[in-house]
C-alpha cells in the first residue's frame, strides 16, 4: 500500500478489515500512540500501524497514514456497524463543512472517478509539508500539529451532526492563543520563538489570528473543553512549543501548571507532558523540519534528499537495469563521487538521464537545475552501479 498512489484508501481498508485492533481501538488509546510517533507535534517520525510493505514511507505519507487511521478510528468509535463506504462518505461530507474556500474540490477532485480518490485528494491537499523540492515556501512547517484538530471536529461531526466549521476555529483560537501566551511567558526570546510565533499565524486555517499581541487569557475559553483528549492535546500542543529551545526556566514551568491546573489536568500528567516532549526533541531532532529551519538552503537539500532516496530505493531494479545498458552513464556516476563533472559531462549526464525518466517519471528531479548535485546519491543508494575500478577507490 502506497500513500502516495491511486488508490491507496481502499487498499487500507481493506487491510484494515482484518486488523482486530480496530474494533477495540479508542481515540483515548489511540492519541498515546500518536503521540509517540510525533503525529500530535506536527513530525510523523513512523505510523501508529505496522508497515508490513517493502515501501519506505516518506514523512508526509506517514503523516497521511496517521491522520486517516484516527479518522477510521474516531468513525467506529462512534458509529456501531458502521461500514468503509460510510465512513468516505462521512469524511467528504466533514471536509466539505470545513473547506470554506474549496480548496479541497479542485480540478482534480472534480474528476475523481470514485469517492475514495476524492477522499485521497482531500487528504493530498490537507497534508502540507516541505517534503516536495517543488515547494519553497516554509510557512506550513507546523500546520501538520494542528491535524489532530481535524480528528476532533470529526468526531464532534458524527457525536452531534451538526456542522462541525464552528468547533474547529474555535479549538485552532483557543490551542494558538495559549502557545502565543506560553511564548510570552518566555523570560527572553530569541529567533526560535519569533519563528515560531510567525508559523503558528501562517498555519491557522479556521481563524484570522496573525500575532502574538492579539493573544491574552480573555481569549481564552478553556472550560468548554470537557473532553479529556481535548484537554491533553491543547496541553502537549504549548508543552512542544515551550521547549522549542531545549530548556524550561522558572516562568514557562510556572505558566505550564497554571495551563494544567486550568484545564483540570493533573500536575502529574503536566509534567510528563514536558518530558515526553523533551524526550522525543532529543531523540528525533534531525528529523524534526523546525529545528533546521534556521539554514533554508541546507534545510531544502536534505529534505531533497530524503525524497530522492526514496525514489530512488523504490525503483531501485529497474534503475539498475536501465542505468546498466548505459557504460558512459555508468562512468560518469563514479567519477562524479570523486570530482565535479564539466558542463558538458553534465549535460551529457542529464541527456542520458532524460532518457531513464521516460520509464520512470518520478526521477525527472535529477535533470532538473541542481540535479546534479544528488547523483552522488545514485551510487550511494546502488553501489553495484559503479565500475570496479571506482568501487576499489570509494
Amino acid at each position: 500500500m502506497n500513500p502516495s498512489t491511486s488508490g491507496w484508501i481502499e487498499k487500507f481498508l481493506k487491510d484494515l478489515d482484518d486488523d482486530l485492533k480496530l474494533s477495540s481501538q479508542s481515540l483515548d488509546s489511540l492519541y498515546i500512540d500518536l503521540r509517540k510517533v510525533g503525529f500530535i507535534y506536527g513530525t510523523s517520525i513512523n505510523t501508529v500501524i505496522e508497515n508490513t510493505s517493502d515501501i519506505v514511507y516518506s514523512e508526509e505519507e506517514k503523516t497521511k497514514i496517521n491522520l486517516f487511521y484516527a479518522l477510521v478510528v474516531a468513525y467506529h468509535e462512534t458509529i456501531e456497524n458502521g461500514n468503509k463506504n460510510d465512513c468516505i462518505e462521512a469524511l467528504i461530507q466533514f471536509y466539505g463543512f470545513l473547506d470554506t474556500k474549496k480548496s479541497f474540490f479542485s480540478l482534480p477532485n472534480l474528476l475523481s472517478s470514485s469517492k475514495s480518490e476524492k477522499l485521497e485528494n482531500i487528504i493530498h491537499t490537507r497534508i502540507q509539508t516541505n517534503e516536495s523540492i517543488f515547494k519553497k515556501n516554509f510557512s506550513h512547517l507546523l500546520t501538520n500539529a494542528l491535524l489532530f484538530i481535524d480528528v476532533l471536529a470529526f468526531d464532534y461531526f458524527l457525536i452531534h451532526d451538526k456542522n462541525p466549521f464552528e468547533y474547529a476555529a474555535k479549538l485552532e483560537e483557543a490551542l494558538t492563543n495559549t502557545v502565543f501566551l506560553a511564548l510570552n511567558s518566555k523570560t527572553e526570546k530569541d529567533e526560535y520563538d519569533e519563528l515560531l510565533v510567525k508559523l503558528f499565524s501562517s498555519s491557522v486555517r479556521y481563524t484570522n489570528i496573525s500575532s502574538e499581541e492579539e493573544a491574552s487569557f480573555d481569549h481564552l475559553d478553556l472550560e468548554s473543553y470537557t473532553d479529556e483528549i481535548e484537554r491533553k492535546y491543547i496541553l502537549d500542543l504549548t508543552a512542544m512549543a515551550v521547549w522549542n529551545d531545549e530548556k524550561l526556566d522558572e516562568l514557562e514551568l510556572g505558566f505550564m501548571t497554571a495551563l494544567g491546573a486550568e484545564l483540570k489536568l493533573s500536575n502529574k500528567y503536566t509534567l510528563e507532558s514536558i518530558d515526553l516532549v523533551k524526550t522525543f526533541i532529543n531523540e528525533h531532532k534531525s528529523e524534526i523540519s523546525f529545528f533546521n529551519y534556521s539554514n533554508p538552503a541546507s534545510h531544502f537539500y536534505k529534505q531533497t534528499s530524503r525524497t530522492v532516496s526514496i525514489l530512488i530505493l523504490r525503483n531501485k531494479k529497474r534503475l539498475i537495469k536501465e542505468i546498466s545498458e548505459s557504460k558512459d552513464l555508468m562512468i560518469l556516476l563514479g567519477q562524479s563521487t570523486l570530482r565535479d563533472l564539466s558542463k558538458e559531462e553534465k549535460q551529457q549526464v542529464k541527456k542520458q538521464l532524460l532518457d531513464i525518466c521516460k520509464t520512470i517519471p518520478s526521477l525527472a528531479i535529477f535533470i532538473l537545475p541542481g540535479g546534479s548535485i544528488l547523483l552522488p546519491l545514485l551510487v550511494k543508494f546502488i553501489p553495484q552501479l559503479l565500475p570496479s575500478a571506482f568501487n576499489e577507490n570509494k
